[in-house]
């Protein structure tokens, strides 16, 4: 079996590397959004065109990157959604969301403040994990069966 894994929300730190990086050997196939900050923010305007109200440039962007987004969620088997300390992921939840509405199996990867935060988003997850390594485990055991040793 092949799991095709979305790795959704906070980009500041290397959680999705850990997880792949984790995951050698196993049968997934790992689908994420744009990470470069910049270009995700600028995507619309530098390929639509320039806007002078911030509301209009975020929006293009938005729209643009959710071609990606909403691609990479409908394909998912699984999607991961990171909620890390520094940052508030709006786009996150929303995907989190999303998912939920399309019946896939999310894996919630917070830290332990952020529970009472969380509390709607847990309740439709199949997990909420505090590490990237938590993530792997449970891939492998969804894959093999096989316990953390």
């Amino acid at each position: 079996m092949t799991l095709h894994v979305y790795l959704s929300g906070e980009i500041h730190t290397d959680w999705r590397e850990q997880i792949i990086e984790g995951s050698q050997g196993l049968d997934v196939i790992f689908s994420a959004p744009v990470t470069d900050h910049a270009a995700s923010d600028d995507c619309g305007v530098a390929i639509l065109g320039e806007e002078p109200n911030k509301f209009w440039h975020d929006h293009k962007g938005a729209m643009v990157n959710a071609i990606r987004t909403r691609k990479g969620l409908e394909e998912a088997d699984v999607v991961v959604v990171r909620f890390g300390e520094k940052y508030k992921q709006w786009n996150a939840a929303f995907d989190a969301g999303y998912a939920a509405a399309l019946g896939k199996s999310i894996i919630v990867l917070n830290p332990p403040e952020h529970q009472h935060a969380l509390k709607e988003v847990h309740a439709a997850a199949l997990a909420v994990a505090e590490e990237p390594r938590q993530v792997v485990e449970i891939l492998r055991y969804v894959l093999t069966g096989t316990l953390p040793g």
